[in-house]
């Protein structure tokens, strides 16, 4: 997207924030600037709910409920706070894990401390009854170490489902904050770490790579004509179109507002183009019906950038020609495919 489209874009999300501000009554601190920007350009689906909710019961948000889903949904610290905790919490089992080991020593040193005697006790020992009395120490003695030893193993297993819990949560903490919650694709930031990835290994492998660009048609209008609602429906439809038509090794991410990017490694452009096609006409085939009213809203079309990569591209390299490319699919009419090699040429032609 162009520095130009770019701030066309945002600039109607701010505009939309301060209208909301204004309607709501709210005081422009950055905090509400915040929630509302991010409430009209739609990433945070979890938020939008909260406000959407709030809205359909009294039809505006104070200060207070404004704080509250700011907190839940905005926060910095909020993922940091989770981190932390589940942290500490590990930090704590392997202490106890420690502990347990550690436990487990020193009854392993008594009972051999033990063991040593038993053979100068023996040797003392002349008589039946001297003999049974060394026997029934080392039973007893043997009997303890079993019995420390079973609850040593209960204690130690408890802490392995522990922090296999943990992990589990340290996991799902990580997946949240690389996925898009709206169309469960992956957020641009896995999208930054992916392609920077992808890049380096098709500069040390060889191996082709190509990245499409995918921009909704009109989501502006539609947006603006059906409400937020509907249009978080048209994300999640568009998005599901997408995670359908890739394999199991290529990547799909919400890049923008209305846009989405795939990452095709180890695939040529003719492939990409492929990919995209089938992309395009599965959103198109699909009809959009209102939940809330059952009307049928007719059909979503999108346009598609598709690039492949070059040596001694970078990510920006690589992005712009595919952003290039779709740009040149929405002035050609939207609802197609272009690729930036069309684009090249049409240029030298032109």
């Amino acid at each position: 997207m162009s520095q130009r489209d770019e701030y066309k874009r945002t600039i109607v999300y701010g505009d939309t924030a301060l209208a909301y501000l204004k309607k709501n009554e709210l005081a422009a601190y950055p905090r509400n600037y915040e929630l509302w920007y991010a409430y009209s350009a739609g990433f945070n689906f979890a938020l939008n709910k909260a406000i959407n909710d709030i809205l359909g019961k009294k039809g505006t948000v104070s200060s207070e409920e404004a704080q509250s889903v700011y907190t839940r949904f905005l926060c910095p610290n909020r993922l940091g706070d989770r981190i932390d905790s589940v942290g500490s919490k590990l930090s704590g089992e392997i202490g106890d894990v420690i502990e347990i080991v550690a436990e487990s020593l020193r009854a392993a040193s008594t009972y051999a401390d033990c063991l040593d005697g038993v053979t100068d006790q023996l040797s003392k020992a002349t008589t039946h009854e001297e003999f049974a009395g060394v026997i029934a120490g080392i039973v007893n003695q043997t009997r303890r170490a079993a019995d420390m030893n079973r609850e040593l193993e209960g204690q130690l297993q408890k802490s392995r489902e522990q922090i296999s819990s943990l992990q589990e949560s340290l996991d799902a903490i990580r997946f949240e904050s690389l996925t898009d919650e709206l169309t469960t694709l992956a957020n641009r930031r896995h999208f930054d770490e992916s392609i920077a990835r992808a890049i380096q290994n098709a500069s040390e492998t060889n191996e082709p790579l190509a990245l499409l660009l995918t921009d909704i048609d009109h989501f502006k209008k539609f947006n603006d004509t059906y409400g937020h609602q509907t249009g978080d429906q048209v994300l999640r439809l568009v998005g599901l179109s997408v995670k359908q038509n890739i394999k199991g090794q290529d990547i799909a991410c919400r890049y923008g507002g209305e846009e989405f990017a795939v990452i095709l490694p180890r695939t040529s452009l003719q492939q990409a183009f492929s990919v995209a096609e089938y992309i395009r006409k599965s959103v198109m085939c699909k009809e959009l019906v209102k939940r809330s009213t059952g009307e049928n809203l007719g059909r979503i079309t999108i346009s598609i950038g598709v690039a492949a990569f070059q040596p001694g591209d970078s990510d920006t390299t690589l992005i712009g020609r595919a952003d290039a490319a779709l740009y040149a699919a929405k002035r050609g009419g939207r609802n197609m495919v272009r690729c930036d090699m069309q684009q090249e040429a049409d240029s030298a032609v032109a």
